[in-house]
């Protein structure tokens, strides 16, 4: 959970995605530990109900998700539940707004009588 990365996933056999823990999981269970030791297993501080995504799902569909669960990262799983990797809010973002300046130039281009390119 260093170096930007605010999601780890915890993964089991063949790579299933068994859940998923964050900063704030740490930070939460540290709380709980007694003395300069704190020695806990990650599924005392992972949630194991988690939302997930697929390679092929729409942006905007994911995006509708993580706004309605107030999320800043998903998991992505394929359609066996092994863990491929996790999709960021602002890689979300970027690539909707790629879209939208797409469409705006096409649309300048058919207004200015340029034609599509």
């Amino acid at each position: 959970l260093d170096h930007g990365n605010d999601m780890g996933l915890v993964c089991g056999g063949a790579m299933h995605l068994a859940g998923v823990v964050t900063k704030t999981d740490v930070v939460r269970m540290i709380g709980h530990c007694e003395g300069a030791n704190c020695v806990a297993p990650i599924t005392s501080a992972m949630k194991c109900e988690i939302h997930t995504t697929t390679p092929n799902a729409w942006l905007h569909d994911v995006w509708e998700m993580m706004q309605k669960r107030g999320l800043k990262n998903v998991p992505v799983v394929d359609k066996d539940g092994a863990a491929l990797g996790i999709l960021n809010a602002r890689d979300v973002l970027k690539n909707l707004w790629k879209e939208v300046q797409h469409e705006e130039d096409l649309l300048f281009n058919y207004v200015m009588n340029v034609g599509y390119r």
